[in-house]
């Protein structure tokens, strides 16, 4: 049971668990849980902690897209955005990289997510810990994270 297993339960939020064997050399946490899941890579998405040097917020974008940092800030109505150091992303979501769902996390984060997560009747997130993802509609996603609106925020 990771947190944001718990946090879907606690909301009766409807998921699947989807576990696989991680591979400690790979470094591309997504990619590699959508091909050991057997998934298109479009529908499985990767969470990005982002900051505008006095918040932080979390960018959710899939894993075959790059997250671009001016969309995410007109989203989200900031100045302008920048990468969150690894240290600051497990600090504030208290979980690993590679594992960092956007579910559940240790501080609740306004959160965005790429538009095409909506064409998608279920979209995969990590589960908070590498080798697992977990699955549900992007509505529910939305509805599990704090503050979420979905932006044109990838570069496909």
């Amino acid at each position: 049971m990771t947190p944001a297993i718990l946090q879907l339960k606690k909301l009766g939020i409807a998921h699947g668990i989807h576990e696989y064997d991680h591979d400690p050399n790979c470094q591309n946490f997504g990619e590699e849980a959508a091909q050991k899941l057997n998934l298109p890579p479009e529908q499985v998405f990767k969470t990005l902690l982002v900051s505008d040097e006095k918040l932080l917020y979390v960018a959710i974008v899939p894993v075959t897209g790059k997250l671009n940092l001016k969309r995410a800030a007109q989203a989200l109505a900031v100045k302008k955005l920048r990468m969150a150091t690894p240290q600051e992303a497990e600090r504030s979501s208290g979980y690993l990289v590679g594992g960092i769902s956007p579910i559940g996390q240790k501080k609740a984060l306004t959160t965005v997510v790429d538009a095409s997560a909506e064409a998608f009747d279920k979209v995969y997130v990590s589960g908070g810990k590498r080798g697992l993802d977990i699955s549900l509609t992007p509505q529910d996603l939305a509805r599990a994270c704090r503050q979420t609106r979905f932006a044109d925020i990838a570069e496909h």
